[in-house]
């Protein structure tokens, strides 16, 4: 029997036993934050559930930088209008001072996950433009102001530009409501909140070139009215397949151009093809891990952080999104009941074939 194979089984054997696997202390490759101390903050986006658990010892070693996964959003964090839930974000933060780590906050406005009561009054009526940035503005200065000094950069407004078509913005409600300049108010009330904190407008889908130059074109927009934005968030959920050199390249040169920082927020690669909307299972969806898959993988991580490397001054920060393959949001994304093996890390704390690549140059 293979000794890989034989000390998998053997791992995953003592995962269904309920054993706790430490993550190797003594690993022949430098971890990912010595490896790149030189270059910039390798984060990796936590629940506070992460911070308690076996990954926990893996963050510690691997990593100086956290993003809350969905603990500052605007539901979970806001879910009434006179009540906030404060103890998850709290506690990631907390973890994060006593661990000498830098924080990113994730997200101040977001189409997604915005509790129901923002957009409507007793009566279940839709508010007025007034109302609306009276909440969006009060609910970013609690938020920012509580943790001012212990966050040094916000995703202040995530997905505002549309996939497909011409147009430049989301008809998100808050588009709907209070026009498109709530993007800039949202940077607006951010900055004076915190004055110190660096601003992202975060996106995915950046190395598509249509909706690349639409965002392109709204962050120009901002710039160009003096509205203190700083960065701009690649989120980086990509695949084995894509992107190419050529077109992270691009987006990487164009938004630096604007005299931006650019960060990588949410990484992870996906070992199946990639999709941005949920459909339903078909025979071919397996969850199996291929050995092409694992080949692929590898080689792509070693061209995304080649580049990254390449760019080293511009690109300011990069944050995996989530921990280890054992929990990833890819897990029933975009097809329900299949798995996905995205992370540098496998289900039980090791580091894969990807990692070598990234860690060693």
């Amino acid at each position: 029997m293979d000794k890989s194979i034989g000390l998998t089984a053997l791992l995953g054997g003592l995962l269904c036993f309920g054993a706790t696997v430490e993550p190797d202390r003594h690993l022949a490759e430098p971890t990912l934050k010595e490896a790149y101390k030189n270059y910039f903050p390798i984060g990796v986006a936590v629940s506070p559930r992460s911070l308690t658990g076996p990954e926990t010892e893996l963050i510690r070693q691997q990593f100086n930088s956290l993003t809350p996964e969905n603990a500052m959003k605007m539901g979970p964090i806001h879910p009434e209008e006179n009540r906030y839930f404060w103890q998850d974000a709290d506690a990631i933060v907390a973890f994060a001072q006593q661990n000498n780590f830098k924080v990113r906050g994730h997200t101040l406005c977001w189409h997604n996950q915005t509790p129901r009561w923002f957009f409507t009054d007793a009566q279940g009526n839709q508010v007025s433009r007034e109302v609306l940035l009276s909440r969006l503005k009060q609910h970013i200065n609690d938020v920012v102001g509580r943790y001012k000094g212990k966050i040094y950069a916000w995703d202040v407004v995530n997905e505002a530009v549309p996939d497909t078509g011409t147009g430049l913005y989301r008809r998100s409600k808050f588009y709907e409501i209070i026009g498109e300049d709530y993007i800039e108010k949202a940077f607006e009330y951010a900055h004076a909140a915190d004055p110190k904190a660096t601003l992202f407008y975060n996106d995915y889908n950046t190395e598509n070139a249509s909706k690349r130059e639409r965002i392109y074109q709204v962050v120009k927009k901002l710039k160009n009215k003096g509205v203190p934005i700083h960065g701009v968030g690649l989120q980086g959920h990509w695949s084995i397949y894509e992107p190419t050199v050529e077109e992270l390249e691009k987006s990487i040169r164009q938004f630096a151009s604007l005299g931006l920082q650019v960060q990588i927020t949410e990484l992870d690669v996906s070992v199946h093809p990639k999709e941005h909307e949920r459909r339903p299972k078909k025979p071919t969806d397996t969850g199996e891990l291929t050995p092409d898959m694992v080949t692929k993988q590898a080689a792509q991580y070693k061209m995304l952080f080649d580049t990254f490397r390449k760019h080293k001054g511009t690109l300011t920060g990069v944050t995996f999104w989530n921990v280890s393959d054992k929990t990833t949001w890819l897990d029933n994304f975009p097809v329900q009941g299949r798995k996905d093996y995205p992370l540098l890390f496998d289900q039980n704390f090791q580091p894969k074939e990807a990692f070598k690549g990234v860690v060693n140059f």
